[in-house]
């Protein structure tokens, strides 16, 4: 299925036709463009440039989902969530970055690593884009050779719940951090085709932003 678009067979091109970069952070960045527009006018359009993510979603031979606990400071408090984090590797393909996160977050090591979904994260104020994989096969990485997590990681909590268990969950909007609940809901549609249907890990992903390579 391609988006479709409804409109004449000369569809207007959004030129930028001015762009400047009025604030830079340790991770995101702030682009104030102006876009021409089809009845010739140019209006502003402040885009958030981000680096893009990966989640994992870690299933065990019980069918249950590893989950961290993270203090996340927009929100003013913790949420549930999946191992994840951001691209911050230039060119670093997205399921290395994948496995890394699952090993610091989780202390765990995938025999398999699929790809599950790749999502935009808000495309009406920000680039950011995801892909979140499905992990199984999982191997705990020894104690003395895990990564010791620092500020909020310190003091991540985690735990394991049945698949289903975390899909109510989401539906009773007690799950609700967005790569989560999609990364959960399509894990257990995927299992209803028992897996068969699932993208090959170096699918290509124009969504990426540049700035992560």
């Amino acid at each position: 299925m391609s988006d479709t678009v409804h409109s004449s067979p000369t569809a207007h091109r959004y030129e930028v036709a001015d762009s400047s970069v009025v604030y830079s952070g340790r991770v995101i960045s702030l682009r104030r463009d102006m876009v021409r527009m089809p009845d010739g006018d140019t209006s502003q359009r402040d885009v958030v440039v981000h680096p893009g993510a990966v989640g994992v979603v870690a299933l065990d031979e019980q069918e249950r989902v590893v989950m961290v606990r993270q203090y996340r400071h927009p929100v003013g408090g913790p949420l549930w969530e999946l191992p994840a984090g951001i691209l911050d590797v230039p060119g670093e393909p997205a399921s290395v970055a994948a496995a890394r996160e699952l090993a610091e977050e989780a202390g765990l090591r995938a025999g398999r690593l699929d790809l599950l979904i790749d999502v935009y994260a808000s495309p009406g104020m920000t680039d950011e884009a995801f892909r979140v994989f499905l992990a199984r096969d999982l191997v705990e990485i020894p104690a003395a050779e895990r990564h010791v997590g620092v500020h909020e990681e310190a003091e991540m909590g985690i735990t394991r719940i049945d698949l289903s268990v975390a899909v109510d969950q989401v539906m009773r909007g007690e799950i609700t951090n967005g790569l989560a609940v999609m990364g959960l809901l399509a894990t257990y549609r995927a299992r209803a085709d028992d897996y068969r249907n699932l993208r090959p890990l170096d699918s290509h992903w124009p969504a990426r932003p540049a700035a992560s390579g």
